[in-house]
């Protein structure tokens, strides 16, 4: 049993039931519909806000008792979430198959984050956006959640390296203070970013 799935068996949601502030946030800004998937997606809290936004939402985790609690809350809420069993190190990503896709305070160590992201950067259709909010590399001392080893946390760099070819909406690094059920807990230290990945049209043209 992984250490995800041993986390999340519990009956109350480690990390809220409520969304994430800045995607809720974001999403007032900008106007998204379609297909999103949310990646490392834990207990389901921002798929099941996706829904309540009206989007077909799949939900990846690779712990089975999260998904669980993913589709309690979606069933709960009256919407619909589907849940897949998904390893990222084996995970396929079909080529422009999303609208948006969401990762909230997924972290993985440096070759699988690369993988990762690389994958997002194939799996959004043209016109959509890769949307995430996540711990930066100074987020130790803050001691408010996250990984506490460096490797597992991200670098602004990485971002504008492998999407330097989108446009980039929104780009942050700093403190914000977050209450997220027991685990992220008060001023942290964190990178946000939203890229829109281009259209066929202009890659064209350039």
């Amino acid at each position: 049993m992984n250490h995800w799935n041993t986390r999340f068996q519990t009956e109350n949601y480690v990390y809220g039931r409520e969304p994430n502030v800045f995607l809720t946030e974001f999403h007032k800004k900008i106007k998204i519909s379609g297909d999103a998937l949310a990646i490392a997606e834990g207990e389901g809290r921002n798929a099941v806000y996706l829904a309540e936004q009206g989007m077909k939402v799949t939900a990846w985790d690779y712990a089975e008792s999260g998904l669980a609690k993913t589709n309690k809350l979606a069933e709960e809420r009256g919407v619909v979430v589907s849940t897949e069993l998904v390893d990222l190190n084996e995970a396929n990503w079909n080529k422009a198959k999303w609208d948006e896709i969401v990762c909230i305070f997924g972290h993985f160590l440096a070759e699988l984050r690369q993988k990762t992201l690389q994958g997002v950067k194939e799996a959004v259709k043209p016109g959509g956006y890769y949307l995430t909010e996540v711990y930066s590399h100074y987020q130790i001392p803050y001691k408010s959640g996250g990984p506490q080893d460096l490797d597992f946390l991200y670098k602004p760099e990485e971002f504008l390296k492998i999407f330097a070819e989108w446009r980039i909406v929104h780009l942050f690094m700093g403190e914000v203070a977050r209450h997220e059920g027991e685990l992220h807990n008060g001023l942290s230290h964190i990178i946000q970013f939203v890229g829109q990945k281009p259209e066929e049209q202009q890659k064209e043209q350039e």
